[in-house]
């Protein structure tokens, strides 16, 4: 079945007609099959072309398969611990049963979990805002970050700066990139290859509710990333993160 085949008329003008209203898109999803592969990408070019940057499209299509690809296998891991009556908190029986983890890491196994998935609410929702500025993706999944995932989180943030291009990094990983939690990497990695500053990529735990991957691109030399703004307004004012942060907000 053609990627074409998968998106039906409904689809295509319900796209059409969010952005000639330029109202946020939102594409959820649990398990990211070809059918969603399909929507996801059409999605995606649609509001590219919209914005006029044709340009984004390996970046924002690839970032976002692999943020909700991370998603998937954060969901899986923690189905398997409860399958296994592991607790969420207990880091020494986790790590025991993390190589089963590691087997079900591979795209052919997620669908043996959709349900699991499903009966569980474990969706991923993927949200653009745009305007004429700026282009904002969010990521979200409804549960938040555990104290281990937040280690490797940051240890793969420090392992994409050891990379200057796309060539050095599967040099370094070839084909061993899938099931390799490397999609955080790979996404710093590709903006720093297009002269995007790499923090505008980054991973929060949202409310303790949920976890979110925000990537945003301004589209216009006049904007400022809001991230950009937070760090001038940190290096004024005398606050402490904490406090400018519960001031300042989220998008």
């Amino acid at each position: 079945m053609s990627s074409e085949e998968y998106i039906t008329d409904k689809f295509k003008e319900a796209v059409k007609t969010a952005l000639s209203k330029e109202a946020r898109l939102n594409f959820q999803t649990y398990v990211l099959g070809d059918s969603g592969e399909a929507r996801l990408r059409f999605l995606i070019e649609s509001l590219l072309d919209h914005c006029k940057r044709p340009d984004l499209l390996d970046l924002i299509y690839t970032a976002a398969k692999e943020l909700i690809v991370n998603s998937t296998k954060a969901a899986i891991k923690r189905i398997i611990f409860e399958e296994k009556g592991i607790s969420l908190t207990d880091e020494t029986k986790q790590e025991a049963v993390m190589q089963e983890f590691k087997d079900n890491l591979t795209d052919k196994k997620f669908p043996y979990y959709k349900k699991s998935m499903q009966e569980r609410d474990m969706r991923v929702n993927v949200i653009f805002s745009y305007n004429s500025q700026r282009l904002l993706m969010k990521v979200i999944n409804n549960f938040s970050i555990l104290p281990k995932e937040e280690q490797r989180i940051r240890e793969k943030f420090i392992k994409a700066k050891k990379y200057d291009n796309l060539f050095e990094f599967y040099m370094d990983h070839g084909d061993s990139t899938e099931g390799a939690g490397m999609g955080i990497t790979l996404v710093e990695i590709l903006l720093m290859q297009l002269g995007y500053d790499p923090h505008l990529f980054t991973i929060y735990s949202e409310n303790g509710t949920g976890t979110v991957a925000r990537l945003e691109i301004s589209l216009s030399s006049n904007y400022k990333p809001r991230r950009m703004v937070f760090e001038e307004l940190l290096r004024k004012q005398q606050k402490s993160i904490e406090e400018l942060r519960k001031e300042f907000g989220r998008e």
